[in-house]
């Protein structure tokens, strides 16, 4: 599995990389607030939102992960403290005695 998630980001770098190369010298103007005008790379352009928008999720996966894992350990703890305490003895019943039965007399 951890081969496949290194196959997966080499991947990913190689596209981008690609994309750098073969789009790097591409430039786009982005309107400003105020008049401002922002001259950048397309390829940065594009890194920087696609990052603008995966961050705030890989955060919100992250804190659901570790809120997980705080769950199932507590409930781990609470399980180990269950299985400590001894079970109540289990009351212990004699055979009764069978006694010879009187026959009705007739």
């Amino acid at each position: 599995m951890r081969f496949l998630k290194v196959l997966l980001w080499l991947l990913l770098g190689g596209v981008i990389a690609g994309f750098v190369i073969y789009n790097g010298e591409q430039r786009v103007s982005i309107q400003l607030w105020g008049g401002l005008v922002a001259d950048i790379s397309l390829p940065l352009l594009l890194i920087v939102v696609f990052l603008a928008g995966f961050l705030p999720m890989l955060v919100a996966y992250q804190a659901l992960r570790w809120r997980m894992r705080q769950r199932f350990a507590g409930l781990e703890r609470a399980i180990a403290d269950l299985r400590a305490i001894p079970a109540p003895p289990v009351p212990r019943f004699e055979p009764i005695a069978q006694t010879a039965r009187e026959e009705p007399r007739a």
